[in-house]
């Protein structure tokens, strides 16, 4: 068998000597430039067959592209190429092909006196593929001083074949591969917040436009999980007849809730009754093509194109809709036709390279992620919007069922308020790891997808934040929390936050801060920068053209107290004289004709006129239609004696005293996001405990400097454990052990609380970087002082 082996080898390297072999070191161009491709219809070939055939690849083709598609298809192909090794050693490359949803992809070396098999696709057993990886990939050991013909045959059960042709070096590899691998769990995880946000949406409100949008939010990210090779890694990596079939499955569900969403959310059934018949016949074709999937191998291959088909002539019937609304002046929310305008993009350009009416590319490929990651934003945006609604509509309802309509606002509110810091969680750690990638050097198309990310999280925190705000107000519960900061630096973040969002409305942002502003004072910096905020938001969200002009100036009252002034002038829309009288009301916007271009939830001015007065302060408002608008802050400060910046030599100091932190964090994602900002502490260990149970058994293995405590937790949470830690229970030397509270919840019921217990400070989540790192050398030269 040797020897027959030998001879087949040799046969087929006289059959494909003619080819220049790519030499991944010397060769110039890509690999795919020297590989032939040929097609053999629905006849399976061994590797001895292909070889032996000095005519196999007599009508072969060139590949065309570095991701070449071949299009739905279930016929065999064979792709031939050598490779050549000129190095002194063996070398090791990693080859990635082929689309991971490919049912077979197998790969053969010709070595001297042998061929290697190695095996891949979704239709083996995960743990059988050469390289245990969710995408068709082969680890390639090429000797020294080596010309290797490799033969590579791909099948599908009518899906779209692509044969891409990728060769790395090990690390290049696992560095794309980690990249890669980060971007989708982001993606994954904002996809799986918008589903379950909006699905606790439909339990409170019971609007079915909710139910549908959080379903389809769900079914997108199973397609692109199982078009990612996912699901074939994580829930069926034996190759199942199920896992043959989850792109389909998930593709049919895709199309059926985006369209019963759009039906429900435009409410067809009430504008365009026969247009409903429509979207009927198509629930009807979804229904055939799911049947379809399951009657044989023949009924599947066709249902690929067929589904394709429909989608695309679903989104252009969703599309149409749209138009004809407008057409006959009907009122639509600008949110929800750009987020079906970003998706109906995304989605056409990926149905369309699946019928290769479009090339290979980047974008072409992930144009579906591009597509959904801005539709949960705009269409996130358009939900809030309905919610307004249906508060307008719950206002104006009957006297009759007044008293059970404010039982469920009371219900509502007491709901969003608690979601809120439930999902301050998740949202901190997605800012947090969007944050630090976007502070690495990368690709511009890798930067704009955390920055897409970036700005879906940063949308959803704010509504987030506004709401929970609005709830503390309505309550009267809102409170100063004082302590030192530099308002410089405040007011530098917030101004560089939203200089970029004014860049890409082409408009001008202009900002001088005097120097007589104190470096030193006592107040409460979150509602400050809360204040800035919302203020520089309107500006850019009114303005549209000209530029917004930011004027920070502190006026000196005595040695302990200034007032600081802010001056926000714009020259946007403006306002009139009825518009002014309910500027600073809630929900402002909801009584305004602007048609929803500005988006909103109205709640920014009256937030501001509400933390205004609770410092103490006023505010002024002036205006003009088609002017422009200003804005004058004036709020008094307690000026400190001494700057608030420790000397190097201090910080040098303490940092001789702090060589252990514990992170008391049952959040993973949260533990890398603090572990990444405590690197920047030379020498400091950090370790981490996932509840208060596990903290205090750390604790008593061995003592911290510091202990940065989260407070709802399993098994124990942060309270119980710092009431454990304060009391002595576990020794009187751990008593006095420095503890910040790291937590999701701002209320001032809980600040108290922590405090009352003993703990040394309490930072809010998301976590910033620096304010995290102040109160670590500020609580731990507190307790320097007092242990002296």
């Amino acid at each position: 068998m040797k020897y027959l082996l030998i001879l087949i080898n040799l046969v087929g390297l006289c059959a494909f000597g003619q080819q220049n072999a790519f030499d991944p070191a010397t060769s110039s161009g890509r690999l795919y430039h020297y590989a032939e491709l040929v097609n053999k219809s629905d006849q399976p070939y061994s590797i001895a067959q292909v070889v032996e055939q000095s005519n196999f690849f007599e009508n072969s083709s060139p590949l065309l592209s570095e991701n070449h598609s071949i299009g739905f298809t279930s016929d065999h192909f064979w792709i031939r190429f050598q490779l050549r090794n000129s190095e002194d050693h063996p070398t090791t490359y990693y080859l990635e092909t082929a689309r991971p949803v490919t049912d077979i992809a197998e790969l053969y070396l010709m070595h001297n006196g042998h061929i290697e098999n190695l095996k891949s696709g979704d239709q083996i057993p995960f743990t059988e593929r050469q390289v245990e990886h969710r995408s068709t990939v082969f680890r390639l050991e090429l000797p020294a001083k080596s010309t290797t013909p490799v033969y590579l045959h791909l099948k599908s059960d009518g899906e779209t074949i692509n044969v891409p042709l990728n060769l790395y070096t090990p690390s290049e590899f696992w560095m794309a591969n980690y990249n890669q691998q980060l971007f989708l769990g982001l993606f994954y995880g904002l996809l799986l917040l918008a589903g379950i946000v909006y699905l606790f949406f439909f339990s409170s409100l019971k609007k079915k436009a909710f139910l549908y949008y959080g379903f389809y939010v769900f079914s997108i990210g199973l397609l692109q999980a199982a078009l990612d090779g996912m699901l074939f890694q994580y829930v069926f990596p034996s190759g199942s007849y199920f896992n043959s079939r989850m792109v389909m499955i998930t593709a049919l569900l895709s199309n059926f809730f985006l369209l019963k969403y759009c039906e429900h959310f435009l409410e067809i059934g009430n504008v365009f009754v026969r247009w409903k018949k429509l979207y009927s016949s198509i629930y009807g074709i979804l229904l055939i093509l799911g049947v379809m999937i399951f009657i044989n191998a023949k009924t599947l291959e066709l249902t690929y194109p067929l589904a394709n088909i429909n989608g695309l002539f679903s989104l252009l019937m969703i599309l149409t809709t749209t138009f004809a609304m407008r057409y006959k002046r009907i009122s639509i929310d600008p949110y929800f036709s750009l987020g079906i305008f970003f998706l109906v993009i995304g989605l056409l350009g990926f149905v369309m390279n699946n019928l290769s009416l479009l090339p290979n590319n980047f974008y072409t490929l992930n144009s579906a992620k591009f597509g959904a990651g801005m539709e949960v934003i705009f269409l996130s945006l358009s939900m809030t919007n309905l919610i307004k609604k249906l508060r307008v509509e719950k206002e104006r309802s009957q006297e009759d069922a007044l008293a059970r309509s404010e039982e469920i606002s009371q219900l509502k509110s007491y709901f969003m308020s608690n979601m809120s810091h439930e999902l301050r969680t998740p949202i901190n750690a997605i800012m947090g790891i969007a944050n630090q990638q976007l502070k690495k050097p990368m690709r511009n198309s890798d930067r704009k997808q955390f920055e897409t990310i970036k700005n879906a999280s940063f949308s959803l925190l704010s509504n987030v934040n506004d709401i929970l705000d609005f709830e503390k107000i309505e309550k009267n519960q809102l409170q100063l929390n004082m302590e030192d900061f530099d308002p410089n630096k405040v007011v530098e973040q917030i101004y560089q936050n939203w200089k970029d969002q004014a860049d890409k409305k082409g408009i001008i942002l202009n900002y001088h801060i005097t120097n007589t502003l104190p470096t030193n004072i006592s107040s409460d910096p979150e509602r400050l920068s809360q204040i800035l905020n919302n203020v520089l938001s309107n500006a850019v969200k009114f303005t549209n053209e000209g530029q917004i002009d930011l004027l920070v100036t502190s006026t000196s009252k005595s040695k302990e107290e200034c007032m600081l002034s802010i001056r926000v002038s714009d020259t946007g829309i403006g306002m009139g004289p009825d518009v002014k009288k309910m500027a600073f009301s809630s929900f402002n916007q909801m009584r305004l004709n602007h048609k929803r271009e500005f988006g909103g939830i109205g709640l920014g001015l009256s937030i501001v006129k509400h933390l205004t007065t609770l410092f103490g302060g006023t505010i002024s408002l002036t205006s003009e239609v088609g002017k422009g608008t200003e804005i004058c802050i004036e709020l008094p400060m307690q000026v400190n004696a001494t700057d608030n910046t420790s000397p190097m030599a201090s910080k040098e100091l303490l940092m001789d005293n702090l060589s252990t932190i514990l992170v008391v964090e049952d959040n993973r994602m949260n533990q890398m996001v603090i572990k990444k900002i405590l690197s920047g502490l030379s020498g400091v260990t950090i370790d981490l405990a996932k509840n208060g149970q596990e903290g205090l058994e750390a604790l008593q293995k061995q003592s911290y400097d510091m202990v940065l405590m989260d407070l709802q937790m399993p098994v124990m949470d942060g309270y119980e454990a710092i009431d454990h830690i304060r009391s002595g229970k576990l020794g009187v030397q751990l008593a006095d052990t420095p503890i910040i509270v790291v937590t999701a919840d701002a209320t001032q019921e809980t600040r108290k609380r922590v405090f009352d217990l003993g703990a040394d400070d309490l930072i809010t989540k998301p976590v910033k970087g620096e304010l995290l790192l102040q109160k670590i050398f500020t609580s731990l030269e507190r307790h320097l002082k007092k242990t002296a």
